[in-house]
């Protein structure tokens, strides 16, 4: 049976609306890209899929707000986690006093895109709304996050594979459900520990500036491609106990963040090839 159970990241809802409202339709087109990429990394194959994943879990119908808007039309919550992101990022914005936060964002906007080129305000408008949506708490935090501990519970998997947001998803129902057991945790360009947007307002509260892995997980390695403007910082051992390692890779300069590109790389192939041989 296969062993390995995927969260997907941000930007997925479309795979609902594609599904035609059905979230088991989302996550099966998902399932099928995500062997599609991971035959790829562990073959050097482009040329077909295998069964590596049992089921990928799906959330992102919990976090919808409605279509992705420029950052100055964004509500307040997402223009916040935009700001403090910005700064992990190095932006020079510590001189907004007295600057509206719709104007604020507006200059954000403009500077990701004279540094990054578009696909970075094109992330932004996914990234910064379902962060938003997500650690503001409430029904959709706990509707993702169980949504995600469900899934692990009906399969059973040996591994979880976690990418980006559905790395925090993970993290948080995987110390919200102890007794789901989980032999190893891969994250992937992982957002866990930047500071100000994502660290603090983790479940449970890291502590001392700590956090922690997950009682259930006997081991969690966590990959980060160098450009990556989501894993800030890289190395989650830095801020969190139990990590076995962190890998740095480098998968594409203008494509960062992509699961696409962090299963293709072959990064995680180490790790992985153990449950699907």
């Amino acid at each position: 049976m296969t062993s390995i159970v995927g969260v997907h990241g941000i930007g997925k809802y479309h795979y609902y609306e594609d599904a035609g409202g059905s979230a088991g339709g989302a996550a099966e087109a998902m399932r099928a890209k995500w062997n599609a990429y991971l035959h790829q990394g562990l073959t050097g194959r482009a040329d077909g899929a295998g069964d590596y994943f049992a089921e990928i879990a799906y959330y992102a119908h919990h976090l919808h707000s409605g279509p992705p808007t420029p950052p100055r039309q964004m509500a307040v919550p997402a223009k916040l986690v935009l700001a403090d992101w910005a700064v992990q990022l190095g932006g020079p914005f510590r001189d907004a006093a007295g600057e509206s936060l719709t104007g604020l964002a507006h200059r954000l906007a403009g500077w990701l895109l004279a540094r990054m080129g578009p696909q970075a305000v094109r992330f932004a408008q996914d990234f910064c709304p379902e962060v938003a949506a997500y650690l503001g708490g409430g029904d959709p935090r706990v509707r993702a996050r169980e949504a995600v501990a469900d899934v692990v519970r009906r399969r059973r998997p040996r591994v979880v594979v976690a990418h980006s947001l559905g790395s925090v998803v993970a993290y948080e129902a995987l110390w919200a459900h102890p007794d789901l057991p989980v032999e190893l945790l891969v994250t992937l360009g992982s957002p866990l520990g930047m500071r100000d947007v994502v660290f603090e307002r983790l479940a449970p509260v890291p502590v001392r500036g700590r956090g922690a892995r997950p009682p259930g997980v006997r081991r969690w390695i966590n990959i980060a491609d160098k450009d990556d403007i989501a894993a800030i910082p890289a190395v989650l051992a830095s801020c969190f106990d139990g990590v076995e390692r962190d890998v740095s890779c480098d998968i594409d300069w203008l494509d960062f963040h992509t699961v696409r590109n962090y299963l293709r790389c072959g990064s995680a192939n180490e790790f992985l090839r153990t449950y699907v041989t």
